[in-house]
């Protein structure tokens, strides 16, 4: 007796209760960063949103592109410069976000899903006011760095009714048309929230939020909010993670109801959140 194929039966038995939560319900998977580098788990990524939708799941896919942004920027003799974490955005810097994101990485990402039998449209943020922004409001001028006001969800639901992936580039607009670069964390969490998803999964590049930023094994499983500021307190949530946290607060805030930051590193990491019992990565939940 095949004992491989007996396992496998096993795994998908395992998975049913899960497919059965996630049917028709919405899921907003945020795909960015350093997790975008490696080829082999972009294959990874793009399978398991595939096969997400092929079971019933509606995924909607944001993404960012910081590595290809630098790359871009690297080739016209511009230095990528950065404040506080975000991208300073002058004038010639939101052509190349533009150019990148609403462009090659967005349309790279739906031939990927495509070569594996998905069906996906790829949009940004300025498509039909998709994302209505404004200048990002803070100590530092980051030049074109948007904050969101408004989604206008119709055109995510126009797509996911008729069996699409939405593709979704984090870039925005303002009434006058100004062009804005937002962080797709941002991006991932305000979607999710307008559209009401099931779940808000950040697929980063590390194992999630962990009690020593140096040790990847103390990772922190769960996370309710109200224990949130407690744990930026202790400086546990410190660095780049606060406005990872922040998303994930507000998108529970917003009725969103669970998110979760894990490991892109990992194989098939989003299929192990969603169709396991023990999950992986950090879950945040009201």
């Amino acid at each position: 007796m095949n004992k491989s194929a007996i396992l496998k039966a096993e795994i998908l038995s395992q998975a049913l209760p899960y497919i059965q939560k996630y049917n028709d319900k919405i899921v907003v998977i945020k795909y960015g960063g350093n997790a975008m580098i490696n080829e082999e788990l972009k294959m990874n990524v793009i399978t398991d949103v595939v096969l997400l939708s092929e079971i019933g799941v509606k995924v909607i896919l944001v993404h960012g592109g910081g590595p290809e942004i630098n790359q871009q920027l690297k080739k016209i003799g511009k230095e990528s410069k950065f404040i506080n974490g975000l991208r300073y955005t002058d004038e010639e810097t939101i052509d190349v976000v533009q150019m990148v994101l609403a462009g090659k990485t967005n349309k790279d990402l739906v031939k990927l899903i495509m070569q594996k039998g998905g069906n996906a449209v790829g949009i940004s943020g300025i498509d039909n006011q998709l994302i209505v922004a404004k200048k990002h409001e803070g100590e530092d001028d980051l030049g074109y760095v948007g904050d969101v006001e408004y989604i206008n969800q119709h055109i995510i639901n126009d797509l996911l009714d008729k069996g699409y992936i939405p593709v979704i580039a984090s870039v925005g607009t303002d009434e006058e048309g100004h062009t804005y670069n937002i962080n797709a964390d941002t991006a991932a969490a305000e979607i999710a929230s307008a559209v009401g998803a099931e779940n808000m999964i950040l697929v980063s590049d590390i194992p999630g939020l962990l009690k020593d930023k140096d040790d990847e094994d103390s990772l922190i499983p769960l996370v309710h909010v109200y224990e949130v500021k407690g744990l930026v307190d202790k400086g546990i949530i410190s660095g780049g993670m606060i406005p990872k946290v922040d998303c994930c607060v507000r998108a529970l805030r917003q009725h969103v109801d669970k998110a979760v930051i894990i490991d892109g590193r990992i194989p098939h990491s989003i299929l192990i959140e969603m169709l396991s019992r023990d999950g992986i990565g950090t879950m945040f939940t009201r």
